[in-house]
């Protein structure tokens, strides 16, 4: 799922640190010794507090291992039995379980989803042309992630980020038209889910355990509502806490909620290299180049390459092989497990690394790391994928060319101002918000900007109306390999002038902060950072790369293929009892002003309304006093410091009470009808 932007940071990223480890040479040791070796250095490089491993050959499991603490509190043995979220790599199971109703006859991957799904509409006529096979290729042109209440802590019967997808989507437009390109998208993969459900009969889990578990003998993989030992599943941590929080639950499963041990995973790999869970041309169509449909960058090796569901079928560190003709992989990441199932179905091997902390991307090198040790010890000779070609020489730009590429440019995560010059040079300059320091390319001959390292080399490219900024690029992960990108970076956003009265209609209300209000009391949302966002002032008719649309409506103007055009949103503001909201992809904001000092005197008190909203207050004069909940049973609270920093609550930090900060800031949430009792004592 992804909350990370997994391979778009290849252009933005800073160098590694030297000395982690040493490489890996494949082929120098057996598979095992590599394994071990690969999941430490992925291990050390995205900070995991654990992580395993284990690879599939030809039927059974060949190597495996864990490296890391299961606590940081208690004294148990890290196991490879220990269970992992594997986050979005859950949609193989989603495109596995499709499939299988395909080939009953009970749904065409070609048909619109509406076929199937009466009650799925949306605020765009357009939505009538998504067919299901755009579900599993990202091709439907939905915003992207409406998964409000989908990370929860505990609470594995919760269907809230489910069932409220279509009544969310019913308000929702289309970002492109369906079927015009593939830009990563959960929100199709949990329509997915409710398609499957509604032909099937069957609860989404129940289906899984049934036509895909139980036929691959998979005896450690579980949904969240199932009874298991929760002992079993990896602690994950806060930053350097040594508490442990709750255990995670992904409660969109079709998205991103399944369990599962590495050796469970390797092992769903193997499967889907033969005829246990699909028929040889629906294996064949899970595994065709399906973002080759649309607008794609037209040369290089990059490390995305959809096919349905797998993030890639063309993977580039392995295709480097001779006889590897494809090589699949699909990593996820959740907020707290991080997973990537890496699939070579020509040679019937399989690899999963799953990780409590760390990133999908190290997972899917150390995976990589390993495959390539076994492929070598049966023979297969690498042909080392070259790096950045040396640059020819300089190249002045004609005055059409600044006219045409100098401008505003935008992503669904990036903003920033592209100036060119005379001579050739291109400065990318980011919002301030982002911290990143300015950016030089350097113009040559061969139509490229390249960077001073000569790593990383920008093009301008034109589909239809649209311009972009193509980056490609070679990251080095020393014990690791490379890493691999060939995508579309930015989009130049067109020219928006706004009125006097919408400019000042925004500019009012830049600075200000705004608290999430109908997110579940168990989400893990409340757990890191205050839920909330700020606006700013807009800029050329945009505030970042939202285009200012009126003088209460933000509208996303990104249209981008792979993941840089990924989660974009439409806003709303408006204003209701004197208060002013803002609305948009499933999620209800309102203006902090709302948030009244506390007051915790005698029999103080605050009750959840039937609205279920959260309760919101600022810490006043309570700061320096110790706040102490008598908490319902079906609530949370969490208090946050200035800057916005959780600093204590329930269930994430398992307290009860809690020093107030000064200019702090409170929630509480829950069921309606809940009652929190509150009290102050001064330390």
């Amino acid at each position: 799922m992804n909350l990370r932007k997994r391979w778009a940071a290849l252009l933005l990223a800073g160098v590694l640190a030297a000395g982690l480890a040493t490489p890996v040479l494949a082929g120098e040791k057996t598979a095992a010794a590599v394994g071990d070796q690969a999941i430490q250095v992925a291990g050390q490089y995205g900070g995991a507090v654990s992580i395993q491993y284990a690879l599939w050959e030809d039927g059974e499991i060949t190597a495996s291992g864990a490296l890391g603490n299961y606590s940081r509190s208690e004294n148990r043995i890290l196991s490879t039995d220990i269970l992992y979220g594997i986050g979005s790599v859950s949609k193989l199971y989603t495109t596995v379980a499709v499939l299988q109703l395909a080939e009953a006859g009970k749904v065409e991957l070609d048909k619109p989803v509406t076929d199937y799904l009466p009650d799925f509409k949306m605020a765009d006529e357009r939505y009538r042309d998504i067919t299901v096979r755009m579900l599993l290729n990202h091709s439907s042109g939905l915003m992207g992630s409406t998964l409000s209440s989908a990370f929860l802590f505990g609470d594995g019967d919760d269907r809230k980020a489910v069932d409220g997808l279509l009544p969310a989507l019913a308000e929702q437009r289309l970002k492109a038209d369906p079927g015009a390109y593939s830009v990563y998208c959960n929100d199709g993969f949990t329509l997915a889910q409710i398609l499957v459900e509604q032909i099937s009969g069957q609860d989404f889990g129940a289906y899984i355990h049934e036509h895909l578990l139980t036929p691959a003998a998979l005896e450690d993989t579980y949904v969240p509502g199932d009874e298991f030992d929760q002992s079993r599943l990896a602690k994950t941590y806060l930053g350097d806490s040594t508490e442990a929080l709750p255990a995670e639950t992904v409660t969109a499963i079709g998205t991103g909620g399944i369990y599962a041990t590495a050796s469970d995973l390797a092992s769903f790999g193997g499967a889907l290299t033969g005829g246990v869970l699909l028929k040889e041309d629906s294996r064949a169509a899970m595994t065709a180049p399906e973002y080759k449909n649309g607008l794609w960058p037209a040369e290089g090796a990059d490390s995305l390459s959809y096919g349905l569901g797998w993030d890639a079928v063309e993977a580039p560190a392995l295709m480097t092989y001779e006889g590897v003709t494809m090589a699949l992989a699909k990593g996820g990441d959740t907020q707290l497990y991080h997973a990537s199932l890496v699939v070579l179905p020509e040679q019937k091997l399989s690899c999963a690394v799953v990780s409590s902390g760390g990133s999908s991307i190290y997972n899917q090198s150390a995976a990589e790391t390993i495959l390539a040790a076994v492929l070598e010890e049966r023979g297969y000779t690498p042909i080392m994928l070259e790096g950045m070609a040396a640059a020819p020489e300089r190249a002045a730009l004609t005055a059409a060319q600044v006219e045409a590429w100098a401008g505003h440019y935008g992503s669904s995560s990036m903003d920033a101002a592209v100036s060119l010059t005379a001579d050739g040079t291109l400065t990318l300059t980011y919002h301030p918000l982002y911290g990143l320091p300015e950016q030089t390319f350097i113009y040559h001959s061969d139509g490229a900007f390249y960077d001073a390292g000569g790593t990383v080399s920008l093009r301008f490219v034109q589909e239809g109306e649209q311009i972009y900024l193509w980056q490609q690029g070679v990251t080095e992960l020393p014990g690791l390999g490379n890493l691999y990108t060939s995508s579309y970076f930015l989009q130049k956003l067109p020219d928006n002038p706004i009125d006097e009265n919408v400019a000042s209609a925004w500019a009012a209300r830049a600075g200000k902060l705004y608290l999430l209000l109908n997110e579940r009391y168990t989400s893990q949302v409340y757990a890191f950072s205050i839920p909330g966002t700020s606006l700013i002032a807009p800029e050329d008719g945009y505030i970042l790369s939202m285009r200012v649309a009126g003088t209460d409506k933000l509208e996303s103007a990104v249209q981008i293929p792979g993941t840089a055009g990924r989660d974009c949103s439409d806003l709303t503001c408006y204003t209701e009892d004197g208060r002013e909201y803002l609305a948009g992809m499933g999620a209800l904001y309102v203006e902090s002003a709302a948030a009244v000092p506390l007051y915790a005197g005698a029999g103080a008190y605050t009750t959840i309304q039937a609205d279920g909203f959260a309760r919101w207050y600022q810490t006043g004069t309570a700061g320096g006093k110790t706040l102490t909940v008598k908490l319902p049973e079906y609530g949370a609270f969490y208090v946050y410091d200035q800057s916005g920093q959780a600093v204590g609550g329930y269930p994430a930090f398992g307290d009860t009470a809690v020093t107030l900060p000064e200019n702090g800031w409170i929630v509480f949430a829950g069921e309606p009808g809940s009652r929190f009792y509150l009290g102050l004592e001064t330390e």
